[in-house]
């Protein structure tokens, strides 16, 4: 299929997962993962529609902002505090944030370009040893830490999901995830703005929209396989 038609496919998925959960399509970003992507490709999905990308290194975002027009760029893989001055004032939100450090980096670097950066605290939900992000009884803590901190502002949660062959398997990991965005949002801490709950891939993003996700991160789903020796 091409990209139009695979970006058309999971949105009428997302739809149907929406609505299981009493929501509207509209509530959900569907985020096009575009690490390897190549602009030709990448301007196929903006012509259909989509105007969000994610990438997980900063040096592609840097390669690919003054390459493609009219796009807004998310930083979605693990950051280090080192890199956070390429990509602060391109990027519209980091989904990767995991400790006070980088979020001390990430204020920094904002303040001096003007701006304030909306992160995302990741959370390792399952505790895999493999996945960046922090334990979830910690992520409360490092919020309010963080919502100390001039030029930057939490506005939720992220989370990748062990890889399963059957979505359902995910599906207590992502309900425990919107239950710890419920529970930080409605303590309603100053300058933390829970907005945004970024879960579900490929392989498992319409349980995760079921379960409350409104950032939903899709790479294979709309450019096909990765061919990551390039």
């Amino acid at each position: 299929m091409s990209i139009k038609e695979n970006i058309d496919a999971v949105n009428k998925r997302i739809s149907a997962a929406a609505e299981k959960s009493g929501r509207k399509r509209e509530d959900i970003l569907l985020l096009a993962v575009s690490k390897t992507v190549d602009i030709p490709r990448m301007n196929e999905a903006l012509s259909a529609g989509l105007s969000e990308f994610g990438e997980n290194k900063p040096q592609e975002i840097n390669r690919k902002y003054y390459e493609i027009e009219n796009v807004k760029w998310h930083q979605i893989g693990h950051l280090q505090t080192n890199k956070v001055k390429y990509i602060i004032d391109k990027v519209c939100l980091i989904h990767s944030l995991d400790s006070l450090k980088l979020a001390e980096e990430i204020s920094k670097r904002a303040k001096a370009a003007g701006i304030t950066m909306d992160v995302l605290i990741e959370i390792n939900i399952a505790g895999e040893e493999s996945k960046h992000g922090i334990a979830p009884e910690k992520a409360e803590e490092l919020a309010l830490e963080v919502s100390r901190l001039d030029n930057i502002r939490v506005c939720g949660l992220m989370t990748v999901a062990p890889f399963v062959e059957d979505s359902e398997e995910n599906r207590g990991h992502f309900a425990r995830m919107r239950k710890l965005f419920v529970d930080i949002r409605d303590k309603n801490y100053n300058n933390i703005d829970m907005r945004y709950l970024s879960m579900g891939m490929t392989n498992d993003y319409e349980v995760a929209v079921e379960e409350g996700a409104n950032i939903v991160r899709i790479g294979t789903g709309i450019f096909g396989a990765r061919d990551y020796s390039v």
